[in-house]
């Protein structure tokens, strides 16, 4: 029995383990969102499947300490795990359809079905290792070590599974590409130790690569959503990114599909969502403001550049810095969205990275950084928004995209107390039609009024339509600043448990057929 054999499976068993779990993630994200309660589910579930694996491992090990069983075991983990997504396929096809018409019975039964698929590979693969450590130990005396060295190969396995997928396998080949790439990674190594103890057998199973190459080209073959007006869809390292045309107007969706992060109308610029709402953040300030005052904007979550396409619009070519953390996002925007304005520099870039090291002073800065159904938790801090302040203009304002549900408007209430710890005047506008609210901070003290006064100034000034009308709208929907202490920090910013709650209230209360984010 070759002992280096026996190393390398322990090897490629642990990158397939973790591997698998980081393609799980990304197979059930395109279609349920990556929250984290999708998160906890897989990771959870998959802990008691390989906790199932190493109990089941030891005892079969014990009881066939033969390499010729271990080495069946490890090919047939293999066929099994590379089957995960040709068996899921179908059923992610039919969720997808669930999910856009929040169809929560379905969505439920779906994601529960989903993840039984990998409870019988996760399971097997977690086999590997009891059984490496049984057939290595030839010496009592040397259990230890041998127990130490396995373990260490195996973990050393995992981390490069835990890269590969996110950095390469994923972005190159896709989701489920990516499970059997790994498969058959670990397919291979077993079939060559089940050649060296009993061809026989190992001729026996050269069937299970073929039945697996033939499944998987008739179950994976088409789009992995097949949404009305699709244009594109592709898988980077962070997201799975669709783009949609409805009525000659593009959309942008992410993931799951439930929030538009981006429009592109080529026959006009108003969106009336969110978007539109950044337009209206300076004219807090006393009146009468001029929009030659706008100099320069920041974005923080920049997708297609939506917010970008319309500030040049209205102010004309100003200096627009944008940062998101998607490089493939910004070149849909590029090849989609028109978004090839000279004046917008484009960075791929975590937003709050990118904001503290910038060198300018910005008029507005746009926070628009949606992971639906959470805004990262580090741009929801006193620190972050000092980082914000520091990097406004003395009559600089600050514009960010909250999630609210009808009746509960906790998470405002949090940034609103959060901000306002840095800045001296936050004000709120409700966007119609949508669960978004706008909450709007100044450098200066300013009054929720200015607002309307900038609004007749505007009018008499000329200015463009879509700003005349946005501040129109912004100022028709201004609702009361709720009083609020609440004050994220950087060490301690529940903003994930306080959405999980609102979630959990809203779904209860069986209104999820209304959820729209933007």
């Amino acid at each position: 029995m070759d002992r280096r054999l026996l190393l390398l499976t322990a090897f490629t068993g642990g990158m397939t383990t973790l591997g698998i779990e980081l393609a799980a993630s990304r197979l059930l994200g395109n279609v349920f969102g990556t929250s984290n309660l999708v998160w906890a589910n897989i990771i959870g579930l998959i802990l008691v499947y390989l906790t199932a694996g190493y109990f089941l491992g030891g005892r079969w090990a014990d009881r066939s300490p033969y390499p010729r069983t271990f080495y069946r075991l490890v090919v047939w983990a293999a066929f099994a795990a590379g089957m995960v997504p040709v068996i899921a396929q179908p059923v992610l096809r039919w969720a997808a359809g669930a999910v856009e018409q929040l169809n929560a019975a379905i969505m439920a039964g779906s994601f529960l079905a989903i993840l039984l698929l990998f409870s019988v590979p996760v399971t097997l693969l977690g086999c590997i290792s009891p059984f490496v450590i049984r057939l290595a130990i030839t010496d009592p005396l040397r259990a230890g070590r041998i127990s130490g060295q396995v373990y260490a190969i195996s973990t050393l396995g995992s981390i490069l599974g835990t890269f590969l997928p996110v950095l390469w396998l994923i972005p190159e080949v896709g989701t489920a590409r990516t499970f059997l790439v790994l498969s058959s990674a670990l397919m291979i190594v077993g079939w060559i130790g089940l050649l060296t103890v009993d061809r026989r057998q190992a001729l026996l199973h050269l069937g299970l690569p073929v039945i697996l190459a033939i499944l998987s080209a008739w179950a994976l073959q088409g789009p992995i959503k097949a949404s009305v007006g699709q244009l594109y869809e592709g898988e980077s390292a962070y997201n799975y990114i669709q783009v949609r045309e409805i009525n000659g107007v593009r959309y942008l969706m992410l993931n799951e599909g439930q929030a538009v992060h981006s429009v592109y109308d080529p026959a006009g610029q108003a969106t009336y969502g969110t978007w539109d709402y950044f337009l209206a953040a300076p004219y807090f300030n006393a009146a009468p403001f001029a929009p030659e005052r706008v100099e320069r904007l920041g974005i923080v979550g920049l997708a297609a550049g939506t917010i970008a396409k319309q500030f040049t619009h209205v102010y004309g070519p100003i200096p627009i810095d944008g940062w998101d953390i998607d490089p493939q996002v910004m070149e849909v925007g590029r090849r989609f969205f028109d978004m090839t304005e000279p004046n917008l520099q484009a960075m791929a870039q975590d937003g709050r990275w990118g904001l503290e090291q910038s060198e300018q002073r910005y008029t507005v800065i746009g926070v628009d950084a949606y992971r639906p159904p959470y805004i990262p938790w580090q741009l929801t801090t006193r620190q972050f928004f000092e980082i914000v302040r520091h990097h406004l203009t003395p009559d600089g304002a600050l514009a960010i995209n909250v999630g609210r549900t009808p009746d509960d408007r906790r998470l405002i209430e949090a940034l609103v107390g959060t901000i306002g710890a840095v800045f001296p005047s936050v004000h709120v506008v409700d966007v119609p039609g949508t669960f978004n609210t706008m909450v709007y901070a100044t450098v200066l003290p300013t009054e929720a009024e200015n607002l309307k006064r900038n609004l007749a100034a505007l009018r008499d000034s000329g200015a463009a339509a879509l700003l005349v009308d946005v501040v129109q709208r912004a100022a028709a929907n201004l609702v009361p600043t709720p009083d609020s202490q609440i004050v994220f920090t950087d060490d301690r910013a529940p903003v994930e448990t306080l959405i999980n709650s609102i979630l959990v209230r809203f779904v209860l209360g069986g209104q999820l057929e209304t959820l729209s984010v933007e």
